[in-house]
């Protein structure tokens, strides 16, 4: 029996199948739309599909720095549940996307699926159908980093958060014990006080504008010449940018020190030059929204 495209669209519709195994499975089918839904089901396409519509809020963020420590790659994994998080089976699979990462650099997450997973045969798309099969939830590849030069990562809580820094600084400093603990505790700090942004270069104009126009109100309403008021205006944004940036932030093992001053004096106990780069910080299910189990209604269908 011969089949259509309309029949291929017909059926991706129907399972949620990806157009060429839908192709597949009218050809072994022979143009059957039932029997090319059960050839589907049989390969356990459809019911990964299936569960690929549920909420995945759960999972991992993971921290992976290369053998070499050249690479560093931060990344997010979401499951449905915190138990399949602590599976040893999605730990391993988190840690080949990451390695996967690490040596194909793909642009984004869909360049990364169509990409060969590290040490194997199949693609990272058909190593994540296979672990949805396998362990029974939705799981989702939501985001990635990668860094590559004088990096360090850390993971915070067994994958709460997970947080890759890189640097400048010269390779003779990078191999240092010193170096290697600063940076651990950079990255740390990063886990424990999520800044928004690297320094005060980094802050948009227009965030600046908007704390500004806050600070200005609130200070306007003590009644003050306008010169004391443009100098509380300029207090409270200088207070802003400690809250909020890496380098100007209260290093939270030394209270009397800011980041930036922590990393000066490592520098020159060192004898070089040390500077913060970049770094990212990545939360598990930040924004996701939520599953909600309604213990009630799942007892309720059990019993029906």
């Amino acid at each position: 029996m011969a089949f259509t495209a309309k029949d291929v669209a017909a059926l991706r519709e129907k399972t949620g199948c990806g157009m060429m195994d839908c192709k597949k499975a009218l050809t072994a089918s022979n143009g059957d739309m039932d029997a090319a839904i059960d050839f589907l089901r049989e390969k356990g396409l459809a019911a990964a599909t299936k569960k690929a519509g549920r909420i995945a809020a759960e999972g991992v963020a993971f921290a992976y720095i290369s053998e070499d420590e050249t690479v560093g790659v931060a990344i997010e994994v979401n499951a449905e549940t915190d138990f399949v998080a602590k599976n040893a089976e999605f730990q391993a699979f988190v840690k080949t996307c990451a390695e996967t990462v690490a040596k194909e650099a793909p642009a984004d997450v869909e360049a990364l699926l169509a990409c060969k997973a590290a040490g194997m045969d199949m693609t990272v798309d058909a190593l994540l159908k296979e672990k949805i099969l396998t362990i029974g939830e939705n799981i989702k590849i939501r985001r990635f980093q990668r860094y590559e030069g004088v990096v360090t990562g850390y993971i915070h809580m067994g994958g709460k958060i997970a947080v890759l820094v890189k640097f400048d600084t010269s390779a003779e400093i990078a191999a240092k014990a010193e170096f290697k603990e600063y940076a651990k505790n950079v990255a740390m700090q990063i886990a424990a006080v999520s800044p928004l942004y690297l320094n005060k270069e980094s802050v948009p104009a227009d965030v600046i504008e908007h704390e500004k126009k806050i600070a200005y109100e609130q200070a306007s309403a003590s009644g003050k010449p306008a010169q004391v008021i443009d100098k509380m205006v300029m207090g409270k944004i200088a207070k802003y940018f400690k809250e909020v940036c890496l380098v100007e932030q209260e290093y939270v093992k030394d209270s009397k020190m800011s980041v930036q001053q922590y990393t000066d004096s490592v520098a020159k106990e060192l004898g070089g030059n040390i500077q913060i780069l970049s770094y990212v910080r990545f939360e598990k299910g930040e924004g996701l929204e939520k599953r909600e189990d309604n213990f009630a209604e799942e007892i309720a269908k059990m019993v029906k």
